[in-house]
């Protein structure tokens, strides 16, 4: 039977103070736990935000994300070797990066992506500096070390190792100056979901990471991958979208799977949501996808 546990991770140092650090607040208060077998395992405030754009790296808060990062790591890897499922519920999408270290100091570790942007800046394209936009390009690799080699260990994953899906930003970031996505990464976004359906997507996902040569893989979910329409409480929308059904059969699907090991939320603004509503359907999609996989045996991921 797999046990949740909830670890509150409510940095905005790779983006700023816009709301997105209630996020853990708005999901509790909203019921996410309710009838999970799941425990609250902390929660890792960030250091102090810094407004000034690092002018080594071109990022915000460079040395503040790298040393919470560690931290998160560390706290993630407790839960793990407590034989629970870490729920982090963030916070910007830089969390993702100590969720992965805490998995690369275990092997080699896979990633599913849920976000409707690519993320895959480089510091002099992204106009801001928020390591937000740049947190899958800093996961695999490409970036200033000081991010990009946390611990010494290099990337956190590698490119084959990751399936990002369901971006529709392409264009867009295309325009900005991006870097594209590589080669040897596997994308597919609306488009390619909408063409073979959200389930039928969702299975390609997990086989092909389940095919690589590696020991788990962690889920990240940016909630700016549902559609406009129905989760306008991001800072950086865009038209279009998955559905709430769509959404929860990904998950579903994923954390069914038993070298799924971990879970992270980011991006939901309660600021955007003054009444709360948005807040509890998805507290209720999260709640059921992860009800879905919770007879799934932690022993089964190698």
């Amino acid at each position: 039977m797999r046990r949740l546990a909830i670890i509150e991770a409510p940095s905005v140092l790779g983006l700023r103070p816009s709301g997105v650090q209630e996020l853990p607040a708005a999901l509790l208060d909203a019921g996410l736990l309710t009838d999970l077998d799941a425990v609250r395992a902390g929660r890792i405030e960030p250091p102090a935000y810094d407004p000034t754009r690092d002018a080594d790296t071109g990022v915000l808060n460079p040395r503040g994300i790298a040393e919470y990062s560690v931290r998160l790591a560390d706290a993630v890897g407790d839960v793990l070797d407590a034989g629970r499922f870490p729920v982090v519920l963030g916070g910007d999408c830089t969390v993702l990066l100590g969720n992965l270290l805490a998995l690369r100091r275990r092997g080699r570790p896979g990633l599913l992506f849920l976000d409707g942007h690519t993320d895959f800046y480089q510091p002099s394209a992204e106009p801001y500096g928020e390591a937000a936009s740049m947190e899958l390009a800093l996961a695999t690799g490409r970036g200033p070390g000081l991010l990009t080699d946390l611990e010494g260990r290099g990337p956190l994953v590698r490119d084959e190792d990751v399936v990002a899906l369901g971006f529709r930003d392409a264009d867009d970031s295309a325009r900005a100056g991006s870097q594209p996505l590589p080669a040897g990464l596997h994308a597919i976004d609306l488009d390619g979901v909408r063409e073979s359906g959200a389930d039928r997507a969702a299975r390609r996902a997990v086989d092909r990471l389940t095919a690589a040569a590696i020991y788990e893989f962690w889920v990240h979910l940016d909630v700016d991958v549902l559609d406009d329409a129905i989760m306008p409480a991001v800072d950086y929308r865009q038209p279009d979208g998955l559905t709430w059904r769509e959404l929860e059969g990904v998950l579903s699907t994923a954390l069914g799977e038993p070298r799924a090991v971990g879970l992270d939320v980011t991006i939901f603004n309660p600021r955007l949501d003054p009444d709360g509503t948005i807040a509890g359907q998805l507290a209720g999609c999260l709640r059921r996808a992860l009800s879905a996989g919770a007879d799934t045996d932690l022993t089964g991921g190698g």
